[in-house]
């Protein structure tokens, strides 16, 4: 059996307020090792501290995608990315939790990793410099392009039927979508919201949007 990682003492303010610090992961493994090629040995004689569930500890990197590969919903996500938005990296985290089968940055190429926390590492991330050969994958791809912004005659998220084989569609933080992609989008969805601002943060808009196709078509949740 794979040992647990137990707490660790840390120099940090929770080690200095007298907490302890769990150390993520499991250690090295303990006994026989198991057979399987898709171990990876280092990971199995280091142990595997990576930010992964627990069915693919010590699994090569390579392994854990092909796995994905065969569980993958049918929605995609795309964001547009002309000003180096720093939301990408949150989206493309929440879009491998949510099971998205691949993010399209539409605009330029880089763009923030850091909030990712490594999970473009098993999220499929494609790259279409301009609206118009976003517009040509989605439609060769037969996905029904949805864009999420609260525009003017947007329709309300909570009450629209979302088609299961679709791309979510955001825009860059405070401009929204841009025109061009908006007139490529079959419908327009906007979040329902009760507070003073008038737009919430993208990173958390897509989460929102992403789940609502999840309950639709995982879990048959008719809106």
């Amino acid at each position: 059996m794979p040992q647990k990682a137990g707490p660790t003492g840390s120099s940090g303010s929770a080690a200095q307020s007298g907490h302890s610090v769990p150390e993520v992961g499991v250690g090295p493994w303990e006994g026989p090792l198991p057979a399987g090629e898709h171990f990876d040995p280092e990971l199995l004689a280091k142990g595997d501290r990576r930010n992964v569930v627990d069915e693919f500890r010590y699994w090569k990197l390579e392994a854990i995608v092909a796995e994905l590969d065969t569980r993958r919903h049918d929605f995609h996500i795309a964001i547009e990315n002309w000003h180096h938005d720093f939301n990408i990296g949150s989206v493309v985290r929440t879009a491998n939790a949510l099971g998205a089968k691949a993010v399209h940055i539409v605009g330029r190429r880089r763009w923030n990793r850091r909030g990712a926390m490594v999970t473009d590492r098993y999220q499929h991330v494609e790259h279409h410099p301009s609206v118009a050969e976003f517009q040509q994958f989605a439609q060769e791809a037969g996905l029904a392009v949805i864009g999420i912004d609260n525009l003017p005659g947007s329709v309300a998220l909570e009450t629209f039927d979302l088609p299961k084989k679709a791309v979510l569609l955001f825009g860059q933080e405070s401009i929204g979508i841009t025109p061009e992609a908006a007139e490529i989008c079959e419908a327009i969805l906007s979040i329902a919201q009760f507070g003073s601002t008038r737009s919430m943060n993208a990173g958390a808009a897509a989460a929102i949007a992403m789940h609502a196709w999840v309950r639709r078509h995982v879990f048959e949740q008719k809106p």
